[in-house]
Parts: structure tokens; sequence; C-alpha cells
């Protein structure tokens, strides 16, 4: 990425107290989906391509706390720059919102951007390596899923969160620095804490 790109999506980032354009996305299983949800507030958290053991990693300690977090009045969406046919072995049982962005279009709009750093940072490897991570992989990859990108995927995407408010305010944000650079489902429910 040359510097005059680097400008120009530093200038899309989001700040809190910003105000995001409504829309109406569609998941993965083609049901629409409003952003941000009606009443209450939305984590959207940008992802990286389907196969990528350390958000998949990370999405199963959401969803394995996902109760906890939809009682604190938050709605869940995670993003994923891949299409919707690569994601269903990976996310498809996740017990909220997935949506498929091939096109990056979100990305885009929430300044969220791509970097060597993804990978090259130490904290990007720990995860991956992780026994832990293991079992996340392999469930994807039994029900035909790949844990590399395809070629038209990339792997240097970096993470990001959004806290948002039900009239598109962003309360909390946060763009990763590497790969494994997001949100823990306790600071997320610390922050919503503090926005209502």
């Amino acid at each position: 990425m040359n510097k005059l790109e680097q400008y120009l999506l530093d200038r899309l980032r989001c700040r809190p107290g910003d105000r995001i354009k409504f829309r109406e996305l569609t998941d993965i299983h083609s049901v629409p989906v409003l952003l941000p949800a009606s009443g209450g507030l939305t984590h959207l958290q940008f992802r990286r391509y389907a196969g990528c053991p350390i958000c998949n990693v990370h999405l199963r300690s959401v969803a394995v706390r996902y109760e906890e977090i939809a009682a604190a009045g938050i709605y869940e969406i995670a993003v994923f720059h891949s299409p919707a046919e690569d994601m269903l072995p990976h996310q498809e049982a996740l017990p909220f919102t997935v949506v498929a962005d091939p096109g990056k279009e979100l990305y885009r709009a929430f300044g969220v951007s791509q970097s060597l750093r993804a990978v090259l940072h130490p904290r990007a490897w720990l995860t991956p390596l992780r026994p832990s991570a293991y079992p996340v992989v392999a469930r994807g990859v039994m029900k035909g899923g790949r844990p590399y990108p395809r070629s038209r995927e990339n792997v240097t995407g970096l993470p990001a969160d959004f806290l948002l408010d039900s009239d598109g305010r962003v309360c909390a944000v946060k763009y990763g620095r590497h790969a494994n650079d997001q949100w823990t489902v306790d600071e997320l429910l610390a922050l919503a804490k503090e926005s209502t």
C-alpha cells in the first residue's frame, strides 16, 4: 500500500462519536441483517479469510460466551472477506451473525486495512501453533473448508472491532495492528458497560 492509499484509508477510519450509515446486509445463510441492530449495541468485527486459524479460534471464544454477550444487550456480527460458500464449513454453526464480504465493500467503508504486519508480528503466530487451535481448524477442514486462503483471498488482512449503538454512533473502535489483535470478550463487555 502506498502513502496515498494509506492516507485515504486513514481518512475513512471511524472514530468514537462518528455515525455510520445504516445498511441491510445478508448473512451466510441468506438472512437479511440490519447494521446496526435495532435496540441495544452491535459488535461489528472484521476478520480475515474464512479458514483463518486465528480468526476461528477467536470466534470460538466469542461463541462459548455468546449467552453472556447477548445478555449484555450486544448483537454480534462477524465479517469475512471470503465468499459465503467458503465460510459455511468454518462458521455455519456459530450462534451469531456472520457476513461474507468478498468484494471488501464493508472493509473499505469502515477503513479496515491490510499489512504484512498481520502475519509477521510474533503474536500472530502464537494462536495457530497452540494445541487448542487444532480442533477448531480440524472442524472446518472435516466439513470441506481450507485452513489457508484461496487465491482471491488475502492473509495480510487486519482485524477491526466496532461497538455501535442502535442510532449508528460509534461507541468504541479498535483497528488491529496484527492478525491476533482484537478485543477479548472481557474487553467487549467492559466497553458495552461503559457505553450504556
